[in-house]
């Protein structure tokens, strides 16, 4: 029988982490204060109600491009 030694673990793709569990939460308390903004505040930051509570019903792995590391 033949032995194979290995000199390095092959690495996940991607790892899960107590940081990638504090993203996803803080994702999703802030769609959850998206959906409670009033009228006034959404035209401040210039979206619709209908964005808003679009963004605020996607799930918690939907995350956006630029917060997939």
């Amino acid at each position: 029988m033949t032995q194979i030694a290995l000199t390095s673990r092959c690495k996940p793709h991607r790892r899960f982490s107590v940081l990638t569990l504090l993203d996803a939460l803080s994702l999703l308390r802030q769609r959850h204060k998206l959906a409670r903004l009033d009228d006034r505040a959404l035209k401040d930051i210039g979206i619709t109600r209908e964005q808003a509570e679009a963004e605020a019903a996607r799930p918690i792995w939907d995350a956006p491009d630029f917060w997939q590391k």
